[in-house]
């Protein structure tokens, strides 16, 4: 079978589906961090979380995407690869995200203890 005879069965590059979704998730976890700061606030922790979740599971599927996509002639290649920088940038998000929520409860502990 070759790679147009696969394209015109309707073979699909799964991981590299896959992988796009995880990374759309995480993307809104990011533009949700920044929309509703108060939730953030109170509930960082999560969606700090299923960021790096999503990010975990972008990047081994767009990895296994962009290797199924060389055995369908290109097919979704660019979009596995899209997965893997994504996941790889969610990572470093969510690790700001956590310096971040550090830094607000290390600076509210230190504006407690300067009241008192």
């Amino acid at each position: 079978m070759t790679s147009s005879t696969q394209q015109a069965a309707g073979i699909r590059n799964t991981p590299a589906r896959i992988s796009m979704w995880a990374a759309v998730l995480g993307v809104c976890l990011i533009v949700a961090v920044f929309a509703t700061p108060m939730f953030w606030l109170m509930y960082g922790g999560y969606y700090t979380f299923f960021m790096f979740v999503s990010a975990v599971v972008a990047i081994p599927a767009g990895h296994l995407g962009r290797r199924r996509g060389k055995r369908l002639g290109g097919r979704d290649r660019g979009l596995a690869l899209l997965g893997i920088v994504t996941g790889w940038l969610l990572i470093l998000c969510s690790l700001l995200l956590v310096l971040a929520y550090a830094g607000v409860l290390t600076g509210l502990a230190f504006l407690a203890d300067s009241a008192s």
